[in-house]
């Protein structure tokens, strides 16, 4: 709950996140070094400042707002991390195929698509295991259960949470299929008019969302 604690924790897990998020994108763009640098730079740096600027916010709110912060952090960090870190996507495009896996080309409107569906599956990825656990450990920190043996309120917490990413993992990896499709006519005009000179009658392409 400290200051120290929230950016060391936060900067832990938006680099593992941010390695996460490039081994598991998208697409064949390659992406030099200096610009994974920059990415990983920017993303970690957004997710942290978001957290502190939130806590900052909750000083003077009851203890269980408090609790939330991580989440909100997370979840605005989530929204920063993932497009930063897959942004060579956004520029580029990624693969876009027909349903026999045959490549039309790229499209950055199927990016754009792709990322937004990680994003809303990462965040559904953590809103349990964030949002139940702090209801859970602040009815029991009341009690003398945990005044007595306050040795087992971090066995709990993780426990808790590691309950709850059982379930929600799997459930939200499969809120989007992982070849994920769209309409021919929601791609940009140049990508519809080469899919259109090699297949008139296309009316779905398919890609990959990356994770």
């Amino acid at each position: 709950r400290t200051t120290p604690a929230v950016l060391f924790w936060q900067w832990v897990n938006q680099s593992f996140n941010a390695i996460v998020n490039y081994t598991n994108r998208s697409g064949d763009a390659p992406i030099t070094p200096s610009q994974l640098g920059t990415a990983y730079v920017s993303a970690t740096t957004g997710a942290v400042v978001t957290a502190l600027g939130l806590k900052s916010l909750t000083k003077h709110l009851p203890a269980i707002i408090g609790r939330y912060v991580p989440f909100a952090a997370v979840a605005a960090a989530n929204c920063i991390n993932i497009p930063l870190m897959r942004q060579r996507e956004l520029k580029l495009g990624i693969p876009v195929t027909d349903e026999n896996g045959n490549r039309l080309g790229e499209s950055t409107a199927a990016a754009q698509k792709a990322i937004f569906q990680v994003v809303v599956s990462r965040i559904g990825m953590a809103a349990p295991a964030m949002a139940i656990p702090p209801v859970i450990m602040n009815a029991l920190e009341k009690r003398a259960f945990l005044k007595r043996y306050p040795y087992l309120n971090a066995p709990l917490q993780v426990g808790l949470v590691g309950l709850c990413l059982v379930f929600a993992t799997p459930l939200c990896c499969a809120l989007f299929p992982q070849k994920s499709s769209m309409p021919v006519s929601r791609l940009e005009p140049e990508v519809q008019a080469r899919i259109r000179e090699k297949d008139p009658q296309l009316e779905t392409v398919y890609f990959n969302k990356g994770l």
